[in-house]
């Protein structure tokens, strides 16, 4: 169903950024019916024409079967698919193909520094593994609450369950398979979702282009061994819109989780550090521990603005303390209560403590997920370091020193099985309490940092690949791109966590809400971790096979275990992620159908040509760009200038600025560029590419600048095209006479045998009185160079305007009750209130 649009323009001076760029591909010939043409793909109706040439704007069934058509695949004069630099063979530095946020990091241990690789380990732990790290302070007391202690064995089969927990999840599954299901770098729910998406065309946003597959960050090398599978899963992918439907309502709930996550983990976490003061002062109520712990949130977020390698070069060493006093304490235990607890290893103990009560032990796996509380979180923030460094780390220092620290309080709780509500805080010495008490509270502050940096990852990923509103995103480094904070967010984030220690008060209840949550970005993963397994991985059937049905089912009893509380305040962080999901899924759509409107709504290149290359109005010199989401066909606000500016701009350049499913598009692939009309019109078309962690920084001169050496590059590539081109035309007519080549304007070649008719080309344009004089046709290349770079320059010389136009659209009277709420009311307020700006 269509909606109704309208559109509004604006001229203004901004700023933005272009690179000029340089790309090589090999040439080669297909016919059209082996592969779709690209000039169709890209602008359908953008019929070029050629600088003193045009062809017939009706061409008949007869020359459509008298001609046989050959598309070149390689570099072609005025497409998309010819970008605007150097001429090929020119030289490329390896160093340029992709530059990812992990580079700085990754340099600190090539020098082969001991200090600089210590510096990063103690950032890794700040940023990292803050919220894996707390879960010993409230595993086992929320685990005991659900299912008290009756007998020893109760508490060698709970220990038993949490480290096969902490094996199985964090370990097995996270670190040692999906991290390596990162995007260049880059985790997260929606970094699965764009690997997805680059080797499948699952995007809902018709805007994608067959020349976004030559970006050098785009293509992975894949295995073939079992190609042909990934091949019929890929088919029904690009072939069913309601699977495309579904993966899309998958990553949305799973991002929704995460974001659900950044409000219950800083809860939980400062929660159940601070209530450690009841262990230390037996005379601090509840109430105390709440106004408290929400001083310490006001704080944290205080100093989210301040980045990640700034704070996180604060924080680490503490963190680095926290993971050794955990692992001393539990030793202390062991030595002093009880080393026998060593035997929960023996997963046999597990099978006891079902065996012994099943219902029980089935409550307790609510609390028990909280041990692996943490992990989602590893993955999304992977883009703030590499991958060995995080598997490194775990495995080395933050695994032994967890299971260290649950064998410690199993041990301690084999002699004082009285009150394991406090069994973290109770077990630790007398002598050391105060110290490790303060200890656990920055690491608590520091956990609820995590979650909130991994929360500003996913929504910026979100946002670049149109499912969540534009928000102002603040860059907190200038030597690592992928550290960010968005201070809106970041203020949600903390209100609702205020809120929820308030209104739900108890670890045990804020626990729960801290599985569902958790559990829920966990199912996702799995499902699209497997998904990437047989797309992409291309492996062993078997592997996948059990993959998914040991993690997704341990994952689907866990959460079963967790729903069975929903009652007890943990409904308020589903509800919560309820509605981060509606907002995200009513902008996707909405965003979708503006775009199919701008599509429809688009300006017909028989109208350009119709009115000439002067556009039926005065050509002012000067360079305009107009800014429009439009990856082909004229956009129809352009006709909206036309209608009411006196005048226009003597070169025009629509620029859309356009998000593919990469992490970075290197610089010198950035920029794609297209001659709209003949050459006499000066109009062109680029697409600036980004990838969802690339940031926008340019200055408005530096835009300029590099804008018209693009431009530059393009028109002088194109000239050397054509000359080549047709000097192998020329070669052609000697050697076959009776065959007629015709070279189109967008590269394109063909043949044919002469029919008769007369074969010039008729020249017929609509003009214009005005001050401005079009280019007049040359018969020498050269010169015709010459006189188009004289133009250009003086176009800059004159100055560069930038057009905005901004489009609204409403669902038609006959459309659905619910259909008129989302768009005319919903859609329409959250773009009122976001950032609208192409330029932010």
């Amino acid at each position: 169903m269509t909606e109704d649009g309208s559109d509004r323009g604006s001229t203004s001076r901004g700023n933005g950024g272009f690179s000029s760029m340089d790309s090589m591909e090999s040439h080669r010939w297909v016919f059209q019916d082996e592969e779709d043409s690209e000039i169709d793909r890209e602008d359908n109706d953008a019929g070029e024409d050629d600088d003193c040439t045009s062809q017939h704007d009706n061409d008949s069934e007869d020359e459509d079967s008298l001609y046989h058509k050959l598309i070149r695949t390689g570099p072609r004069i005025d497409s998309f698919g010819v970008e605007a630099l150097e001429v090929p063979g020119a030289h490329r530095s390896d160093f340029e193909i992709i530059i990812t946020c992990n580079l700085n990091l990754k340099l600190y241990l090539q020098d082969g520094s001991l200090g600089k690789s210590i510096f990063l380990v103690f950032q890794t732990l700040g940023v990292v593994f803050g919220d894996v790290g707390t879960s010993p302070m409230y595993t086992f007391s929320v685990m005991f609450s659900r299912a008290p202690i009756e007998r020893n064995e109760d508490i060698i089969g709970a220990l038993s369950l949490v480290l096969y927990t902490l094996i199985l999840i964090p370990l097995i599954k996270y670190i040692l398979i999906v991290l390596l299901a990162n995007d260049d770098g880059e985790g997260g729910t929606f970094a699965l979702y764009s690997l997805i998406c680059r080797h499948a065309k699952v995007s809902l946003l018709p805007n994608q282009l067959a020349s976004d597959t030559r970006i050098s960050s785009f293509r992975l090398k894949v295995p073939s061994a079992e190609l042909e599978r990934s091949l019929k899963i890929k088919e029904h992918l690009e072939t069913s819109l309601a699977l495309k439907k579904l993966l899309l309502v998958l990553v949305l709930a799973g991002t929704s989780m995460v974001i659900a996550d950044g409000v219950v983990t800083p809860a939980m976490s400062v929660i159940s550090a601070v209530r450690g003061l009841k262990v230390g002062l037996p005379t601090v109520e509840q109430d105390h521990v709440v106004m408290i712990s929400v001083a310490y949130l006001i704080a944290l977020f205080s100093v989210q603005k301040y980045g990640t390698s700034k704070v996180g070069l604060v924080i680490g060493p503490a963190l680095f303390i926290w993971f050794c006093s955990l692992g001393g304490i539990g030793i202390y235990n062991l030595v002093k209560h009880d080393s026998s607890v060593v035997k929960a290893f023996n997963p046999v103990h597990i099978y006891y403590y079902f065996k012994r009560n099943s219902s029980k032990a089935w409550l307790s796996l609510g609390g028990c997920l909280l041990c692996a509380t943490g992990s989602e979180a590893m993955f999304a923030d992977l883009c703030y370091f590499p991958v060995r460094t995080i598997q490194l780390t775990f495995v080395f220092l933050v695994l032994p020193c967890l299971m260290l620290g649950y064998l410690g309080q199993a041990a301690y709780l084999m002699d004082n099985a009285g009150n394991p509500q406090q069994a973290f805080f109770s077990s630790i010495p007398d002598a050391a309490f105060w110290p490790v008490f303060l200890i656990a509270n920055i690491a608590a502050l520091i956990a609820s940092r995590t979650m909130t940096t991994a929360t500003f990852s996913c929504i910026k990923q979100s946002t670049a690949l149109g499912c969540f509103p534009r928000l102002k995103i603040v860059h907190t480094s200038r030597k690592f791109m992928g550290q960010i904070y968005i201070p809106a967010i970041n203020w949600f984030l903390m209100a609702s966590a205020i809120l929820l220690v308030c209104s739900i008060a108890s670890t045990n209840e804020i626990g729960n809400a801290y599985g569902v949550a958790e559990l829920g970005v966990m199912m996702m993963t799995t499902v699209l971790v497997t998904l990437v397994m047989l797309l992409i991985w291309q492996i062993n059937i078997i592997i996948v096979v059990l993959f998914s049905i040991i993690f997704l089912g341990l994952e689907l009893v866990f959460f079963s275990s967790v729903l069975s509380g929903i009652g007890d305040g943990s409904w308020i962080i589903l509800v919560f992620a309820i509605v981060i999901f509606l907002i995200m899924c009513i902008w996707n759509y909405g965003s979708k159908l503006k775009y199919e409107t701008e599509v429809k709504k688009k300006m017909s290149m028989d109208v350009l040509r119709q009115l000439g290359c002067n556009l039926g109005t005065v050509r002012a010199p000067g360079i305009g760009l107009l800014y429009n989401e439009l990856v082909k066909g004229v956009p129809a606000i352009f006709g909206h200038f036309l209608t009411t500016l006196p005048a226009v701009h003597s070169m025009i350049i629509f620029v859309c600025i356009k998000y593919v499913p990469v992490p970075v598009v290197p610089q010198n692939e950035r920029f794609l560029f297209r001659r709209v009309c003949s050459k006499s019109y000066h109009i062109f078309r680029c697409i600036a590419r980004y990838g969802y962690k690339d940031v926008r920084k340019e200055n408005q001169q530096i835009f300029e600048q590099l804008l018209i050496e693009s431009l530059e590059k393009f028109i002088r590539r194109e000239a050397q095209e054509r000359s080549l081109e047709s000097d192998g035309d020329e070669d052609t007519e000697d050697e076959e006479e009776p065959t007629r080549i015709l070279i189109g304007p967008n590269g394109s070649v063909y043949f044919g045998v002469p029919d008769g008719r007369n074969d010039e080309p008729i020249i017929s344009e609509a003009t214009t009185s005005s001050t401005y004089e079009p280019e007049r046709c040359s018969s020498d290349p050269e010169q015709s160079l010459e006189n188009e770079l004289a133009f250009l320059h003086k176009a800059k010389e004159s100055g560069v305007v930038y057009l905005m136009g901004h489009g609204d659209i409403r669902a038609k009277k006959e459309s659905w009750f619910i259909k008129k709420l989302i768009i005319n009311y919903f859609y329409a307020f959250m773009r009122k209130n976001c950032r609208r700006g192409l330029l932010h």
